[in-house]
């Protein structure tokens, strides 16, 4: 066999060295508040499920029914011949979600952000961009050609200053998470909405961690701060509080019918399965049809981030059910998620490069599905795994 690869082995030597070798557990069941994992029955802190969903009946009876009503897989890229019913309604109700005039389906979060920026900029404009956003929006960035022009974290008023540095640019795109997927932070997106009208810029925003979790109904940050019209580009996927599967991008007709024509995922990858547009579908009736797990989701988070502080943990900025627990170090993070997953918690740590180096933690997300017992038994595993640690007093 070539050994052109082992040059590999060395680098992951070097990851475990530096304490920033990814540990992948391998789930055996459904994805719940308490679940098995490598043959483990662990509290599960480490899901993106925030309304409990993927595991619901009525998603798992929908895509059941549409599979055997219209098979397996669509067949095609939506531009050639797979393009089916179940996708024009959902991009429908998604387009009703965000109160937008168009949706268009992407194969996920990921390439909606990144194919997306790639489409809709070039090498002539100017990309100004929040240093924390998420990696597909910096990948997207990459492969306009574009010029990149990165502010500090949440500051508005340099985001000002950098549109206006870009007197040469020919369009300018002002972009940012809505909350941001490690510290659980909501941007300021009312001061950048301002910053992007005052420069003529477009408004994007990346809103995957908001969507179905912030606002009225669930709508997103744009909802939460009373923006609608006001944000160009709103991204969101089905993978989160949707339970399902993908991402889409949400804004005027136009832009729907650009991004069929020049959005590369949507060009060259092939249209969700019947099953998971079903999935979706069903998602969005049960999020508008039972807001209580909304409110279940919120009073959760709030037990559970002041159960955190009362122990003396750092959390951080976090605002939303993303409330990262702060440990500094790659290897302080690693042997705390290590710790917690003795004590029957599952919760990963967050490292360089996810994170920035001396920024390490654990994150932990609660859902609407859990249980005050579920959370009283991993605030435990906290006190008992943070004070053997030195974390906490």
């Amino acid at each position: 066999m070539s050994k052109a690869l082992d040059f590999l082995k060395d680098e992951l030597a070097d990851l475990a060295a530096k304490g920033t070798m990814l540990t992948i557990r391998t789930l055996e069941g459904e994805q719940l508040p308490r679940a098995r994992y490598d043959g483990k029955d662990v509290v599960n802190l480490a899901s993106n499920n925030y309304l409990g969903l993927a595991a619901h009946p009525r998603l798992k009876q929908a895509a059941a029914d549409s599979a055997m009503k219209y098979g397996a897989g669509s067949g095609a890229v939506r531009s050639i011949a797979g393009t089916m019913t179940l996708h024009r309604t959902l991009e429908e109700r998604l387009a009703e979600f965000k109160d937008v005039e168009s949706a268009v389906l992407f194969q996920s979060g990921f390439s909606a952000n990144a194919g997306t920026v790639a489409a809709v900029l070039g090498k002539e404009d100017v990309i100004v961009s929040d240093e924390l956003n998420h990696a597909s929006i910096i990948d997207g960035a990459r492969l306009s050609r574009a010029g990149i022009k990165v502010f500090p974290h949440k500051d508005a008023a340099a985001a000002d200053a950098l549109l206006a540095e870009a007197t040469g640019a020919r369009r300018k795109l002002l972009i940012t998470d809505g909350v941001f997927s490690m510290d659980g932070d909501i941007a300021p997106l009312p001061a950048l909405v301002e910053v992007a009208e005052k420069h003529g810029a477009i408004m994007m925003i990346d809103d995957a961690h908001a969507s179905g979790i912030l606002g009225p109904g669930g709508h997103g940050t744009v909802a939460h701060f009373g923006l609608q019209g006001r944000v160009d580009i709103q991204v969101g996927t089905l993978s989160k509080a949707l339970g399902t599967l993908g991402g889409y991008v949400a804004g005027p007709k136009h832009l729907y019918d650009y991004l069929c024509n020049r959005g590369r995922p949507f060009l060259f990858s092939t249209s969700h399965p019947p099953a998971v547009c079903a999935a979706a579908l069903a998602a969005l009736d049960v999020i508008a049809e039972e807001p209580e797990r909304i409110e279940r989701l919120w009073s959760n988070t709030r037990f559970f981030k002041e159960g955190l502080a009362s122990l003396g943990f750092d959390t951080g900025a976090s605002e939303t059910p993303i409330t990262p627990v702060m440990a500094g170090e790659e290897k302080a993070a690693q042997e705390l998620a290590a710790r917690l997953w003795q004590e029957g918690v599952f919760c990963p740590s967050i490292v360089f490069p996810t994170v920035p180096r001396g920024k390490a933690r654990v994150r932990t997300i609660v859902t609407a599905a859990h249980t005050e017992d579920d959370l009283s038994q991993a605030l435990e595993a906290f006190a008992s795994a943070g004070r053997a640690l030195g974390l906490i007093a």
